[in-house]
């Protein structure tokens, strides 16, 4: 916006002839060229979040997405009816080493963006990129060593650990019995009523010494 008005000023003072204009669109000219000078461009992720920032309309979050690697690349396939019609220039995606923003905008008057940060791995940014296809954005991370992810991000690797480690015990039994316990906390009624039933069993055929061990 600086840069215009300072085209506009030079444009300005070129058709000027009074002294006095000139002076003005003189000191105008520096002022903006002083401005220019301690203004910082915008980074790419700032200008992602100036352009999200200016939409218009409805703006939806994406949660739902599938994904897929090959030995180069992750892939994310995110669903969005009629996403082939727009012009490509609607459908962004800024990346960095570790994370990429998905931005398309007016799709049936609504705008969607998507966010990942901490991919679980290094990504090429400059090898990395998207692909529209008939109601998919297809986003593909180039990866920068040539392994495989066992999950998309640090987060998801975190608690995959930590679930791992509450039924990891040297104790068969005990590793058994934490997951009859996630399995009853989180089940419906019938899977309660079903566990319930387990375990009475259980215990009536311990009680007669049919299981010599406790369960």
């Amino acid at each position: 916006q600086l840069q215009k008005d300072l085209e506009e000023v030079k444009e300005l003072l070129t058709k000027a002839t009074r002294k006095r204009l000139r002076d003005v669109l003189m000191t105008e000219k520096h002022k903006l060229e002083l401005e220019i000078k301690n203004h910082p461009p915008l980074k790419p992720k700032d200008v992602a979040e100036e352009e999200k920032s200016s939409l218009g309309g409805y703006t939806v979050k994406i949660n739902n997405y599938g994904w897929d690697q090959s030995d180069k690349f992750i892939k994310i396939y995110i669903s969005l009816n009629g996403v082939q019609k727009l012009p490509a220039e609607n459908v962004q995606v800024n990346f960095t080493e570790r994370s990429f923003d998905l931005l398309v905008k007016n799709l049936n008057g609504k705008n969607y963006t998507m966010t990942f940060n901490n991919l679980l791995k290094p990504i090429s940014v400059e090898g990395s990129s998207r692909k529209i296809k008939t109601d998919t954005v297809l986003v593909m991370c180039r990866k920068k060593r040539e392994e495989k992810w066992e999950c998309l991000t640090q987060v998801e690797k975190e608690s995959k650990e930590k679930e791992k480690a509450a039924y990891d015990t040297s104790d068969p039994s005990e590793g058994l019995m934490n997951l009859l316990k996630k399995m009853y906390a989180e089940g419906d009624d019938e899977m309660k009523r079903t566990i319930n039933k387990a375990w009475v069993e259980s215990r009536e055929k311990q009680s007669k010494g049919d299981i010599p061990m406790d369960i």
